[in-house]
């Protein structure tokens, strides 16, 4: 018994019904599902009776979860081709509609993917309306750059560029240096809509390269790189200008790298870009740092500070004057850091001054103020123009020389609160780094009060979390790395007997989702400053501190893992 004679059963349909529908199909005019549906029968009604007849669970639009995270399990091409599409993901179970259950070369290619994610799967019947709604979530980032491409045709890039440059003249006049990003022309709107797209994917970084053959662009997310595009590399002279045009770079200079920024109204938010261009073998490869300056900011509890260092930085941060310095690399959320610090200060009482290169966060109630210096306004210059403006707290960006690093400590030395970042591995590190930069032990003794060490770590979804049993092997290890921890500061950190690893749940396919910090505080007292003024080694700093019951940046990353904050494997990367 077929589809139609089921439905005659029911009731649905007439005998007389049934020879009109096939004549339907046989006429090549489409499904006997759309036959159906022209003829009146609601398309959900269907496929209820269809899922029935079929004896499979079905799902209607409105039940999709679907998420961009979600369509990645299951590639664009072969949605298309075998008719079916992901619909979402329940208890580490990933759930797929599918229009025809009965091809037995669409269920094989169900299987082979399961198998490649790593994920069992559940089936669905899904509509024909559902599969096309799921279908067009796929357009998002390519559909829309490949409309431009195909708009961008058979004229040359040379021609583009011009029309670029007209665009981008013309919008400046009317926008000053805050341009609203325009979508007329194909190259426009292709780097438009990548920014649009990066932006909307809470992406930190945009990398486009050419790798000879094409153009790869990349989005940072949660400090991951993902391939999101590839373009065809005959736009990568238009790409790469249109962009310098944005940036106010020379685009006749290709042999040497350059440095620019823009701002730009997306989604009626104001996004400023920090942009990067470097020679390379096949071109010049863009990078654009993304500065979203109307985010919310952050606590530093919401950064993932545990109460007793939290309690730390709070009075640190109450002391009339002194130094606060945050160590990491590149990327590892020192800045966002120290706007957490600011929010915890009376901005109306004090009066806050920070020098920034760019302005990342607008702050209520401090004086934020760009450095450019291209024109000779430094940090160091600008350090000297703010003690004319009698402050009270003192942000610095960053320390990046000898000039900058003496007029912090000068500042801080003459009753000023100065918080600023360093580039260095560790905490103690801080110490050893200013030494080097030229700043004398015994002015660094008496106005550096603390040093932040931190790192970011992927976080865990709370609803995929799995719980493992903690080895002799991880036990070993932690009890290692505790080994030099004073007996008081070591008894609390309580080894459990299971950890976590993320899993795939309903809203959070990959079981991670967005990045938590990890510290390492290392507090300046009077024992401390008299190690400072012996010895700037920094093994001789680190034992002093672990003295005083400094915990790591790995054993914080331990102490997160056994709260299920992290996954331990997170640990081993530190």
């Amino acid at each position: 018994m077929n589809f139609l004679n089921f439905l005659s059963q029911k009731g649905i349909i007439t005998e007389e019904s049934i020879a009109v529908v096939e004549q339907y199909v046989a006429d090549g005019n489409g499904s006997a599902e759309e036959s159906l549906i022209k003829n009146g029968i609601d398309e959900d009604v269907l496929l209820r009776l269809k899922g029935e007849y079929l004896n499979i669970p079905i799902k209607i639009s409105a039940d999709f979860h679907v998420t961009g995270e979600i369509l990645k399990y299951i590639p664009e091409e072969s949605a298309k081709h075998y008719r079916f599409v992901p619909v979402g993901v329940t208890d580490g179970v990933l759930e797929i509609g599918i229009v025809d259950p009965e091809n037995m070369e669409s269920t094989d290619a169900v299987q082979f993917i399961s198998s490649k994610v790593g994920m069992p799967f559940k089936l669905f019947l899904i509509s024909e309306t559902g599969f096309k709604e799921i279908l067009n979530s796929y357009s998002g980032l390519s559909g829309e750059v490949g409309e431009a491409l195909t708009e961008l045709g058979s004229v040359n890039a040379e021609q583009k560029n011009k029309e670029a440059v007209v665009l981008a003249k013309s919008a400046s006049k009317d926008k000053g240096d805050q341009e609203t990003i325009v979508e007329d022309a194909p190259v426009t709107k292709m780097v438009a809509v990548i920014l649009r797209h990066a932006t909307e994917g809470n992406a930190s970084d945009i990398h486009i390269e050419n790798m000879g053959e094409k153009i790869r662009v990349r989005f940072r997310v949660d400090g991951t790189l993902y391939t999101s595009l590839l373009l065809p590399a005959a736009v990568h002279p238009a790409v790469v200008s249109r962009i310098k045009i944005l940036a106010s770079l020379k685009l006749d200079e290709k042999r040497k790298p350059q440095d620019g920024r823009f701002s730009a109204r997306i989604d009626g938010r104001k996004i400023d870009f920090r942009v990067s261009t470097f020679p390379s073998y096949y071109g010049e490869k863009v990078v654009l740092r993304i500065l979203d300056s109307e985010k919310g900011m952050l606590t530093l509890t919401s950064l993932g500070m545990k109460k007793e260092h939290f309690d730390i930085v709070k009075e640190a941060i109450l002391r009339p004057y002194g130094m606060i310095l945050l160590s990491g690399p590149t990327g590892s959320g020192k800045s966002t850091t120290l706007y957490a610090m600011l929010n915890e200060l009376d901005r109306d009482s004090d009066n806050v001054i920070s020098l920034e290169d760019p302005v990342e966060y607008s702050m209520p109630g401090v004086s934020q103020s760009q450095v450019q210096p291209e024109i000779g306004y430094t940090f160091a210059s600008g350090l000297r123009s703010i003690l004319r403006q009698d402050p009270d707290i003192i942000m610095v960006g960053e320390i990046r020389d000898k000039e900058t690093a003496q007029l912090a400590v000068q500042a801080a030395l003459t009753g000023h609160l100065v918080l600023s970042t360093l580039h260095t591995n560790t905490s103690t590190g801080v110490v050893t780094r200013l030494v080097d930069m030229g700043v004398d032990p015994y002015l660094i003794a008496p106005t550096l009060i603390l040093a932040i060490g931190q790192r970011l770590v992927p976080k865990m979804c709370p609803t995929g979390k799995k719980e493992i049993p903690m080895t002799e092997a991880m036990k070993a290890i932690v009890e290692k790395e505790l080994s030099d921890l004073p007996e008081q500061y070591r008894k609390p950190i309580v080894i459990p007997e299971h950890v976590y690893e993320a899993g795939p749940s309903s809203d959070c396919p990959s079981g991670k989702k967005g990045r938590i910090a990890v510290f390492e505080l290392f507090n300046i007292d009077l024992d401390i400053q008299s190690v400072i003024l012996k010895s700037s080694n920094e093994m001789d700093l680190y034992k002093a501190a672990r003295k005083k019951g400094m915990i790591t940046l790995k054993e914080d990353a331990i102490i997160k893992a056994f709260n299920g904050d992290i996954e331990y494997m997170e640990v081993n990367a530190l």
